[in-house]
């Protein structure tokens, strides 16, 4: 199979060498089922197998009551338990009594499993302690801009560290026009490796559509699906913002607890994220916790926020895998978009100041951030000194 490795497929192969079963989580069609194919690739021994459970023929073997019956069906397909054997299960939750049959095969019989599923949500409510020291849990996110080159065939230079990332023009002009493609349509790759524009609006519609009557209707027990789909609206139009719980209860027209339910799935589907505050946890929760998305193409088809929110949910995405973030405020008088592994302070502007820059660097100094940088979309006449977030790799 012809696949363009992500960064953290080096990550999943170190995973091969010890027996734990190996779980890829992620949102819908963030590139698991090809993760899971690369993967199985690199095993040398033919004695392997991949089966879909979204297909009902390959998920009723797994929902048999007898477990010897399973291995009975491998043995069908050619595998021989008796020696090293791996098996690839895809989209795991639909078989919700899989983990005792995981555990059964893999106790029994020493198999290597390689497993996907769609969401946290369901890995933590399905697979228990009984399953402690057996598993590794790997999380994929949409594309990072860099590997949005990378799908692209771009060459790019990536940074080794924020004062390499300092406004470059040569880089600007020519990487301008992917940076606003990724800005508008996100990181998921079948968006990504698609060019045309209403082509890629359709597949996010889809990935979108899926989801709600897919994943919601699997996973939880909503029923008020209207509901869920006009709370994603609603936040779509506020990112980068504190999310004011009993508000947002008023204008969804739900109870605290009924949202509260609601952007917990969010948030463990992989939706969404509530970016919590740099301070102690209590006064964290006096804070209150800033909302993003996972993928700027899913927000803006759903509420096409404004340029700053899409450009500051993108450096949200772009800086997630840089390490822990977190945000810096006190009440309405300042703020710092993020605090990167609590030391260092990024803020995004659309067109970036000196001002800005001036104002970051006292906030930063007060609360004795060990580095501060600004973060801009585009460049304003005379002003150089911010990092360009296409330069954030």
């Amino acid at each position: 199979m012809n696949t363009i490795e992500r960064p953290i497929y080096g990550l999943l192969k170190n995973s091969l060498a010890d027996q734990r079963i190996v779980v890829i989580t992620g949102m819908r069609r963030v590139g698991k089922t090809t993760t899971l194919h690369w993967l199985l690739d690199q095993i040398p021994s033919e004695n392997k197998i991949y089966l879909d459970l979204e297909r009902l023929d390959q998920r009723s073997v797994f929902q048999e009551q007898n477990y010897d019956l399973v291995l009975d069906y491998l043995r069908n397909r050619g595998m021989d338990p008796a020696k090293p054997l791996t098996v690839a299960l895809d989209e795991i939750q639909f078989v919700p009594n899989i983990p005792s049959v995981i555990k059964y095969l893999y106790d029994a019989y020493k198999i290597k499993f390689l497993l996907t599923g769609s969401s946290s949500y369901y890995l933590k409510n399905l697979f228990t302690e009984s399953m402690a020291g057996r598993k590794i849990v790997f999380e994929i996110f949409p594309l990072a801009f860099g590997e949005f080159l990378d799908f692209h065939g771009i060459s790019y230079h990536r940074r080794s560290n924020f004062a390499e990332m300092l406004f470059d023009k040569p880089e600007y002009e020519r990487l301008k026009g992917e940076y606003e493609n990724y800005l508008q349509y996100g990181g998921l790759p079948d968006v990504v490796l698609q060019s045309n524009p209403q082509v890629k609006l359709e597949i996010l519609q889809d990935i979108l559509s899926s989801y709600i009557n897919i994943d919601v209707r699997l996973m939880a027990d909503f029923r008020k699906i209207g509901e869920l789909q006009l709370l994603l609206k609603v936040l779509a139009l506020r990112i980068g913002n504190k999310l004011d719980q009993t508000k947002l209860a008023q204008v969804v027209g739900v109870t605290r607890p009924t949202l509260a339910a609601y952007l917990e799935f969010l948030e463990k589907t992989y939706m969404i994220h509530r970016l919590p505050a740099l301070t102690n946890a209590d006064r964290a929760t006096a804070l209150g916790k800033k909302l993003y998305f996972y993928d700027n193409g899913i927000a803006n088809v759903l509420a096409q926020p404004s340029e700053g929110a899409l450009f500051q949910n993108s450096i949200f995405n772009q800086l997630n895998f840089l390490g822990e973030l977190s945000y810096l405020g006190k009440g309405n008088d300042y703020e710092i978009d993020f605090i990167l592994d609590q030391k260092i302070g990024l803020e995004s502007k659309v067109h970036p100041v000196q001002s800005d820059e001036l104002k970051l660097k006292r906030i930063a100094a007060k609360h004795s951030l060990e580095e501060s940088w600004l973060v801009g979309r585009s460049p304003t006449p005379g002003f150089d000194q911010f990092i360009w977030g296409g330069l954030i790799f």
